[in-house]
């Protein structure tokens, strides 16, 4: 375990250095910083002072090394536009989409894992053949038309959700969710469900395929030839066995969800990271930038890790090594 540890520990190291040299060199080619935050009517030498005081004067290894230097002190840098510390700004945004992404986990589990194993159990029915179309759907639609669609069928003609926004906050463990203010679920139900549709329909066809695989082996037949219950054969039996795929893609589809709820809270005008990060592409603010795409770069490979460690519990046959 310690040297599996160590193992993950030096690839983490290594994805972080290669991934902050990608992102630091390419967010130079998004845009001139002092275009947004100075008149283009002014003079060169404030252009070029307000270059210097940003430290955009210096060669790029420079800053780099600099911006390397004060991460590793939990120092990412001022926001150009907010003028605060750029991870005091992303915490700010991280309760918003930490609630929306639970919530989207949530309806992802709770329909698509009964769908899946009920499809793989009775392939040949036809409300089986309905919820893998579903799928289909679900994998082919993008994100921004569901959105916009749920926004004009549940939003403007029945009322019965609001369209944008996230609504009053309650405070819970020191951070300020909708959630646990009354009303706060309603601003929540859309934006969740438009960002859950794909993982439904992903998680939905892989928990299918392992049970269909899966109610053809042998102990599968034993158990029934046992007497045991239809559902503990295909709860207990079949679709744990099914789950090693299934708890890979989810596991990474949760990075992604936190990571890159851009277009659903972009949508929705939901205050979270992914509309952080549009806002500073848009106005060129490096130092949310970075320091967003290398966090979520540690996400992504902690996430990687659990999702290792949980192939163990489910089946004791996998090894560490």
């Amino acid at each position: 375990m310690f040297k599996y540890f160590l193992k993950r520990l030096a690839q983490m190291l290594v994805t972080l250095f290669i991934v902050s040299v990608l992102v630091f060199v390419l967010a130079n080619f998004i845009g001139d910083p002092v275009n947004m935050l100075v008149s283009p009517k002014a003079p060169p030498e404030v252009r070029e002072q307000v270059r210097e005081e940003l430290g955009l004067n210096r060669p790029i290894l420079e800053q780099y090394v600099s911006f390397v230097t004060n991460a590793f002190k939990g120092d990412f840098g001022k926001s150009y536009i907010y003028k605060v510390d750029v991870l005091s700004l992303i915490a700010q945004r991280v309760p918003a989409t930490l609630e929306l992404v639970f919530v989207s986990v949530v309806l992802a589990l709770v329909i698509s894992i009964p769908l899946g194993v009920y499809a793989g159990a009775f392939p040949k029915r036809k409300s089986s053949t309905l919820v893998m179309g579903g799928s289909i759907l679900g994998i082919s639609l993008p994100s921004f038309f569901i959105g916009i669609m749920l926004i004009y069928i549940f939003s403007l003609k029945l009322h019965w959700f609001p369209s944008s926004g996230r609504g009053a906050t309650a405070p819970f463990l020191g951070m300020n969710f909708s959630l646990f203010a009354p009303g706060g679920l309603k601003y929540i139900i859309l934006p969740a469900f438009t960002l859950s549709v794909t993982n439904i329909a992903s998680l939905v066809r892989l928990t299918r395929a392992g049970v269909m695989e899966n109610m053809r082996q042998d102990y599968i037949k034993f158990a029934r030839a046992k007497g045991v219950s239809t559902r503990k054969v295909l709860f207990g039996h079949a679709l744990k066995n099914a789950l090693i795929p299934v708890i890979t893609v989810f596991g990474m589809e949760i990075g992604s969800l936190i990571a890159f709820t851009t277009v659903t809270e972009t949508i929705f005008s939901w205050p979270g990271l992914g509309k952080l990060l549009i806002d500073s592409i848009n106005s060129v603010d490096r130092p949310v930038i970075v320091a967003y795409l290398i966090l979520t770069t540690v996400l992504f490979v902690f996430i990687n890790f659990v999702v290792d460690l949980l192939y163990t519990v489910i089946d004791p046959r996998i090894q560490f090594r």
